[in-house]
């Protein structure tokens, strides 16, 4: 059933929009002129990877986030941290297009892995290749595609036009390979999928329509596109958990939701405000209560609780770097040290093979510095150990 916008009570909301904007506000103004800024989005990429694995009730350790993403683990990859590692990577990109286009219907259509709206076209070396969703092109599957002029003759053509009918032959394969490219190219520029692709009924619920539930919330981003940042993605985020757009992917919904504070300009272009994480500190009983001003509080109460997570962050990180710029004190110029200091600050943990691959010394040498600027060692083992910042 469509999303309900009737009946929205602004006055109890106020005050949780007027506090979420203003500290929104304040770290997004801290990020953009902070020493750590990119160290700092880098960071929250990673740990809002991990939170939005928790509040879907799996858990994943930022270690093993972490060594996945730099493809040194040490034990093989769980499920769930192969999805955190998709939610990882998709923040990364939605962080590196421009504001709008995680909202945008090409945007949501990539996102949701549908760049190719669904259609297969299979490309063999065979001449009489078969191709059952080539655009503009009935013939039925199975049947052989015209080989052009001369072709025919291929089969019983005499011995002295052996020579000019296999090179008809060959032309007439690229022919009908650029044909199908062509077919292929122009379905992928369509703004409507021709053919919805084939589901597994194991994995899949056919009954789901996730075309229809995307349009119904692309619906409310339109309805409230005259609202307050803040309430938009509030309203948008309790719509998409209310219409469960996708069946296997409910973390896409927090990331597009989060997009709105960046196209509003609340958050700066490459900063992609955490919701996980503030989410995470809200009960879930509070998130999923059946009175919709309470869940939309306690959205926005999650909106100011990720900001506050963000600005602590941000404050430790500068000590941290404070703390250690005082040991570059009388070093050389060629010391390593500086490039450690702002590898460290750029990821949440980091390895002797990491430190080695970036600053460009032995794994050796990557432990003596590291026991230099006394970084805290993160995993309590003997080997594969990691380190982060105190």
């Amino acid at each position: 059933m469509p999303y309900d916008l009737s009946h929205l009570s602004l006055k109890s909301l106020l005050g949780a929009i007027a506090a979420a904007s203003a500290t929104l506000s304040r770290l997004d103004e801290r990020i953009a002129r902070s020493p750590v800024g990119q160290g700092w989005i880098e960071r929250t990429h990673f740990a809002d990877a991990c939170a939005s694995l928790w509040i879907d009730g799996e858990l994943v350790h930022l270690e093993d986030l972490v060594l996945h993403d730099a493809g040194a683990d040490i034990r093989a990859p769980t499920h769930e941290l192969t999805i955190a590692h998709d939610v990882l990577k998709t923040r990364r990109r939605i962080a590196a297009q421009p504001p709008g286009w995680a909202l945008s219907f090409d945007g949501l259509r990539s996102l949701r892995g549908r760049s190719g709206d669904g259609d297969i076209v299979t490309v063999t070396d065979d001449v009489t290749a078969t191709s059952s969703t080539v655009g503009g092109d009935n013939a039925p599957s199975g049947e052989k595609l015209p080989l052009g002029e001369g072709a025919e003759n291929v089969a019983g053509g005499g011995e002295g036009d052996e020579d000019k009918n296999l090179l008809a032959a060959e032309m007439a394969a690229i022919d009908a390979l650029l044909a199908r490219s062509e077919a292929a190219l122009a379905a992928a520029k369509s703004p409507m999928r021709k053919t919805a692709p084939d589901r597994n009924a194991l994995v899949y619920d056919l009954d789901w329509d996730e075309d229809a539930r995307l349009q119904e919330w692309r619906a409310v981003l339109g309805e409230t596109s005259n609202l307050p940042p803040v309430l938009r993605t509030a309203l948008a985020l309790d719509a998409w958990n209310s219409l469960e757009v996708l069946q296997h992917a409910p973390w896409l919904g927090r990331l597009c939701s989060a997009s709105i504070l960046r196209q509003a300009g609340l958050t700066t272009a490459a900063h992609l405000a955490a919701l996980n994480l503030g989410l995470k500190t809200i009960p879930v009983d509070r998130r999923r209560h059946r009175d919709r001003d309470t869940r939309l509080l306690a959205l926005l109460a999650g909106i100011t609780a990720a900001v506050e997570a963000g600005l602590k962050e941000h404050d430790r990180l500068m000590l941290a770097r404070q703390t250690m710029t005082r040991k570059l004190l009388g070093r050389r110029q060629s010391s390593k040290m500086p490039q450690l200091i702002e590898l460290v600050l750029s990821r949440p943990l980091v390895t002797a093979g990491t430190i080695a691959r970036a600053i460009g010394v032995t794994p050796q040498a990557a432990v003596r510095i590291v026991e230099e600027l006394n970084l805290r060692e993160m995993t309590g083992r003997g080997r594969f150990r990691a380190w982060g910042v105190i």
